[in-house]
């Protein structure tokens, strides 16, 4: 009896991950998920949330471009607006997977809490990666109040 080689790799549909934020600005916590994520992802797309209720410093076109310069070398990440549900900016995507990521007690129960809601009005499942220790203080709202008192921030926020 012959026995045929079976390559998993070539049969499986391409794993797309969205990961939503306002990225206000984007982070080298973000970073750090979207790189980490490229090891259990095929294709990222980084979401960025225009959210009327939120006040954001830089238009989300800005914080789009922004993005793409950080991953203008990695073809596997894209950076696009979205406004509306997560999960039909995802099925627009063709995502079958939410990427988040949590620094703390409280990021996993909100973003728990999220994900039971996304499964349950869809069917797609979110994976979580918990923020290296070195970065979990990083937020998106620290760095934009240490820059409004005139602090350098360079070192949160991904080089171009």
């Amino acid at each position: 009896m012959t026995h045929k080689s079976h390559n998993p790799q070539v049969c499986r549909p391409e794993r797309v991950a969205l990961f939503p934020g306002t990225f206000d600005p984007f982070t080298t916590g973000h970073l750090s998920i979207v790189t980490r994520g490229l090891e259990l992802f095929d294709r990222i797309v980084v979401a960025v949330g225009v959210n009327d209720g939120k006040r954001s410093g830089n238009s989300a076109e800005m914080r789009v471009d922004a993005i793409r310069e950080i991953f203008a070398d990695e073809p596997r990440v894209k950076a696009v607006a979205y406004a509306g549900l997560t999960v039909e900016a995802a099925e627009a995507e063709g995502a079958r997977f939410l990427l988040r990521g949590v620094r703390s007690v409280a990021d996993y129960e909100y973003e728990r809490a999220l994900a039971d809601v996304n499964r349950n009005i869809s069917d797609i499942e979110t994976v979580i990666l918990y923020a290296l220790p070195e970065l979990a203080v990083v937020s998106s709202s620290m760095v934009r109040e240490l820059a409004r008192y005139g602090r350098d921030v360079s070192r949160f926020i991904p080089k171009r």
